[in-house]
């Protein structure tokens, strides 16, 4: 399986667990033992739930996390990793008073509301926590990235790093249900749209800060980001180290894929004109083609020119790509490029499914150092490979399924030990003709 995060409204840490248990409704249970198990080790009581919720535009899912055991949500939006302090000393607050869009510092004001907790105390809770060994890792993996953003962005060591007490274990609470779901799910690849920067500046204890938050823009490096004119803070520091953690600015894939699920989870802020939420969309890998009688598929295309490559070099690259289990088949023609040289066209044609390990495998094997692809419709005869033996020799034939009827085409090379041409094509047409014989 493979999850895409559509990224409307933008992404926070609950959007991110309410999107998923929108989409996969079993494992909530399982997500919300996991939190009170994250929790336990630090003896905070929190209560939390999964809400229905409707926009007016789009409905879905919230989860509201709160302090004391009654499920309130959060004031401005959900997910922040906002509330952390940044050194034990209480400079940097990104906790009460933010009005950012998924701040974790507002509507708790508990009895932790001026202390910290430090990243150290934090980590040794999660491993003190009665987690599954996957679950911790990924809270563990997830919560790493935050606090490493932190000691950049305020120039000390990791281990200095402490976060508001009231921040903190909404923090926990949002990371260990996301790696509930991470581990639960299983996807084999994650990737997310385009991310919304927002803008503005939100409002801190100790003075504004801008938007993107500067931890928030240490984690987003690599990721591609879009300003759709909608101010505020749209991806919050906990929700840009879940995706640090998962997609790390990998692109969606290209392949073929059958969406199987989708849910939509959202934050509590209203933006403008658009809803503020998060979807998930979950996919199935497409079956590998299989050719039917008249069958279509999708085929990748791939075109480049080489002009740098020696013609033995490049022949042994090409014997390489179409031993490529992507790949379909591979050919090559000459052309003329600028100043009227000769250089080499190659097409590869490859499985759309395998298009991306083809496209590097293309990189490895010539030195092109750019290519053109796209997928496209194509059509394939259903055939079968079969060996016959005529004489003292074992040949294989490769028979087709055609509108006219069945046809046979002995393999080349099965016939070179011929002592001539007339015996070769002696030798194939009689293979070609017990291969119909066999099949009829």
């Amino acid at each position: 399986m493979q999850i895409h995060l559509d990224a409307l409204g933008g992404v926070a840490g609950d959007m991110f667990v309410a999107a998923l248990l929108d989409a996969f409704p079993e494992h909530e249970a399982g997500t919300l033992a996991s939190v009170r198990a994250a929790l336990r080790p630090s003896g905070q009581a929190i209560g939390c739930e999964l809400l229905a919720h409707n926009d007016g535009i789009l409905s879905g899912r919230r989860f509201a996390v709160s302090a004391g055991g009654a499920a309130e949500g959060r004031e401005q939006g959900h997910g922040g990793g906002h509330a952390h302090r940044h050194d034990p000393h209480g400079h940097h607050d990104h906790g009460h008073g933010h009005h950012g869009h998924h701040d974790h510092g507002h509507g708790h004001h508990g009895a932790g509301h001026h202390g910290h907790r430090p990243w150290a105390r934090i980590r040794d809770d999660l491993h003190r926590a009665d987690l599954a060994p996957a679950v911790r890792d990924h809270a563990l993996a997830i919560f790493g990235h935050l606090a490493q953003a932190e000691a950049r962005v305020h120039g000390i060591a990791v281990e200095r790093v402490a976060f508001h007490e009231v921040g903190a274990w909404d923090s926990i609470a949002d990371i260990a249900a996301a790696a509930h779901l991470i581990a639960a799910v299983g996807a084999s690849a994650w990737s997310v749209s385009a991310l919304p920067l927002g803008g503005g500046r939100v409002r801190t204890q100790h003075g504004p800060l801008p938007v993107p938050a500067p931890a928030t823009t240490l984690l987003l490096a690599g990721f591609a980001t879009l300003d759709d004119g909608v101010p505020g803070e749209r991806v919050t520091p906990t929700g840009a180290a879940i995706l640090r953690h998962l997609c790390g600015g990998a692109p969606p894939a290209r392949a073929p894929r059958v969406l199987v699920r989708s849910g939509t989870g959202f934050g509590t802020r209203r933006l403008p004109g658009i809803s503020n939420c998060l979807r998930v969309l979950a996919f199935d890998e497409a079956a590998p083609e299989r050719a039917a009688p008249g069958g279509h598929r999708e085929i990748g295309v791939i075109e480049f020119e080489v002009d740098d490559q020696s013609g033995e070099d490049l022949a042994m690259g090409l014997d390489a790509l179409r031993a490529h289990a992507g790949v379909l088949d591979a050919v090559q023609m000459p052309v003329f490029g600028k100043k009227g040289r000769m250089m080499t066209h190659v097409r590869v044609l490859a499985r759309a499914a395998s298009l991306e390990a083809v496209l590097e495998a293309c990189f490895r094997e010539t030195t092109t150092i750019g290519l053109r692809h796209r997928i496209v419709a194509g059509v394939a005869l259903p055939r079968a490979e079969t060996v016959v033996t005529t004489g003292d020799r074992s040949v294989r034939v490769k028979t087709v399924e055609r509108p006219g009827g069945r046809t046979a085409k002995a393999e080349a090379d099965d016939a070179l030990a011929g002592a001539d041409h007339a015996a070769r094509a002696r030798l194939r047409r009689e293979a070609e003709a017990l291969a119909l014989e066999g099949d009829a």
